[in-house]
């Protein structure tokens, strides 16, 4: 693999393709909203920071100090709803969105890269056998690795079969044809 860089040749001695990252494996899943979650979240905590810093200049220049214990209440409670609950409600809401899905054939287990509290990404490793598919559809949750839901997009596989896989479609498939044929055979 040669790139050229500022008009000089560079070679680059990589045994593993782009999508092969050496820890995690190979990359089967790429989330197209990661940016956007990752700039809906840190815009709330931004502003929620600047909520917190501009308060007291706020409450000094407003007066908020010499009326009433009601009025001082709801104002403190609309700013701090804004403040805290705002991003609290983000993260639940984002915390299982799978940046990327990385899958490792040795070993036949998968790495779901996540957005944590502090927007740093955070690896979570499981099995095949650790997901659940959830009975009923919910809205952020497309399946459960060990106890932590997790949402992917299916149609963002570039394989088809690394989601059937990931879903135990494949194995299904193949358990119900050994069903139909040993039925067949009994009769």
């Amino acid at each position: 693999q040669v790139t050229a860089f500022q008009g000089v040749a560079v070679r680059s001695l990589s045994t593993s393709s782009p999508h092969e990252h050496p820890e995690h494996g190979r990359l089967v899943y790429k989330g197209n909203l990661a940016k956007t979650v990752l700039g809906v979240r840190f815009f709330s905590y931004s502003t929620s920071i600047f909520n917190l810093f501009m308060m007291p200049y706020i409450m000094l220049k407003s007066g908020i100090g010499v009326e009433s214990l009601f009025v001082q209440a709801a104002f403190y409670g609309v700013i701090g709803f804004f403040t805290f609950v705002t991003p609290v409600t983000l993260h639940v809401l984002t915390k299982g969105y799978v940046i990327r899905l990385y899958y490792k054939d040795e070993m036949d287990t998968y790495t779901a890269i996540t957005y944590n509290a502090i927007l740093a990404e955070k690896a979570t490793v499981f099995r095949r056998e650790d997901v659940k598919i959830p009975d009923i559809t919910k809205m952020f949750t497309t399946f459960y690795a060990k106890t932590k839901s997790m949402l992917v997009n299916p149609t963002l596989f570039p394989n088809p079969q690394d989601y059937n896989h990931l879903m135990g479609y494949d194995k299904c498939s193949l358990f119900k044809l050994e069903e139909l044929k040993e039925a067949e055979e009994r009769k």
